[in-house]
């Protein structure tokens, strides 16, 4: 199969399954009163979005089960002791949660704008993102419990996604942390970037295994594919955000170089002596340029950075596929293979 071939499959999978998340959305988060505050909560979900985390928890319930891609209702997806799970409801909450996230994080990055829109806090104002993002937090839960798992293992589909948010809040702390030091190991940058990217991932993958009652071995095994695949995604995002026009990233290019945020670009970057700090001048990513982020970047292609960042990635892609092993063959697991290396090798 060729890598054309391949991709294209991959990209069938996540409009497929998009289609279907952006139905439940509107389902499971209707526009109530007070309007306003549904309305921005909402206002991140329908400015697009792959879909990513959703699709893997649909391909991992599929993976489960051995059965093929498409060819069962997640609203009613039978758990392994034959009753109805609704894995659509868990995908929805999963979803929600990253939503929640990225409000959140723009607020305190200060960005204008996400997925070429206006942030929530712009287009609204600070204290009305705040609260959609605490209510896609809340909301994320809620749906959560409406899965109609068996309660043993609906309570552990609950604790992992508290986890996971606790693990994604002591993540952005550690990269707010970074903002102010010049000593950080490559180890610190891939602990930092599993919590604050990767657990999600993991969650994602292994909440399905978790809600039809698999063995934990195999749950286990889905979180750490999740794992190894959300590092290497967001090593690649922060190759994109350099390499990447403007207009395509739905941001300012080169906006983390601005605003001091330290990759594993620019961790090997300092490890081969480029004053990484002297990049570039602008102090917020408005005011920096193309050129700017042009010349940056071809000092740190010189450096072998850039290419040390995917080397990087591709390595935590392969360990990822390796996770897969425990599950039965189908093409839903050939999928997540796919969709793995899909994660690495994407455009913005």
């Amino acid at each position: 199969m060729t890598t054309e071939t391949t991709e294209a499959r991959v990209l069938d999978a996540i409009r497929e399954r998009r289609d279907l998340v952006n139905a439940a959305i509107d389902e499971e988060l209707p526009v109530q009163h007070p309007e306003r505050l549904y309305e921005a909560s909402r206002y991140i979900l329908e400015a697009g979005g792959k879909r990513l985390r959703p699709t893997v928890t649909t391909l991992a319930a599929e993976a489960v089960a051995g059965i093929e891609p498409m060819s069962a209702d997640f609203r009613e997806f039978d758990a392994l002791d034959g009753e109805p799970v609704d894995v659509m409801r868990a995908a929805v909450s999963i979803e929600v949660i990253q939503s929640f996230t990225l409000i959140h994080d723009d607020i305190m990055d200060e960005d204008d704008l996400r997925r070429g829109v206006p942030a929530v806090h712009e287009k609204y104002d600070v204290s009305t993102a705040i609260l959609a993002g605490d209510t896609l937090y809340s909301k994320a839960f809620e749906i959560m419990t409406e899965t109609g798992a068996d309660p043993a293992d609906g309570l552990e589909a609950m604790r992992l996604l508290a986890s996971t948010c606790t693990e994604i809040c002591e993540g952005q702390a550690l990269d707010v942390a970074f903002e102010s030091r010049d000593d950080i190991l490559p180890e610190e940058y891939l602990e930092m970037v599993e919590l604050k990217t990767a657990v999600l991932y993991g969650t994602a993958a292994s909440t399905a295994a978790v809600l039809l009652g698999a063995d934990g071995g195999i749950s286990d095994a889905l979180y750490q594919y999740g794992i190894d695949s959300g590092r290497a995604f967001q090593i690649q995002d922060d190759v994109l955000d350099l390499t990447v026009p403007s207009e395509e990233l739905g941001k300012q290019r080169g906006s983390d170089l601005v605003e001091g945020k330290e990759t594993l670009i620019t961790l090997h970057a300092r490890q081969e002596g480029v004053d990484v700090d002297g990049l570039v001048d602008a102090e917020t990513p408005a005011e920096v340029t193309e050129a700017e982020v042009d010349e940056a970047v071809a000092v740190l292609e010189e450096a072998g950075s850039i290419e040390y960042a995917r080397e990087t990635a591709a390595d935590l892609t392969a360990r990822s596929k390796e996770h897969l092993q425990v599950l039965p063959e189908s093409d839903s697991r050939a999928l997540l293979e796919d969709l793995a290396d899909y994660l690495i090798t994407r455009g913005y």
